[in-house]
């Protein structure tokens, strides 16, 4: 049980990181080709896969002009409920 504890947190550490360092490219404008901008993109493809099922059901909010995609949340949400369920089971 500790290696599912150990992958949830690091699957909720990943999805933080990518939203801020999200959050850094997009607002400090950064050059393809600097350091910050390639670990986005490197957790970018693997954060991507995850969260495409969620946006397919779940479309983004529409706040004033921009959108605010919920994804990111519903997935920390959920990934934090796995261990709780397998808890119950196990």
């Amino acid at each position: 049980m500790d290696v599912v504890y150990g992958i949830v947190r690091l699957i909720t550490l990943g999805l933080i990181v990518w939203i801020v360092l999200g959050w850094i490219v997009v607002f400090g404008r950064m050059p393809f080709d600097h350091p910050i901008r390639k670990v986005y993109e490197f957790l970018n493809r693997l954060v991507e896969p995850m969260l495409r099922p969620i946006r397919a059901v779940v479309p983004p909010v529409r706040v004033g002009g921009a959108a605010l995609d919920l994804s990111p949340i519903i997935l920390i949400i959920g990934i934090q409920l796995v261990p709780v369920v397998l808890d119950w089971f196990f």
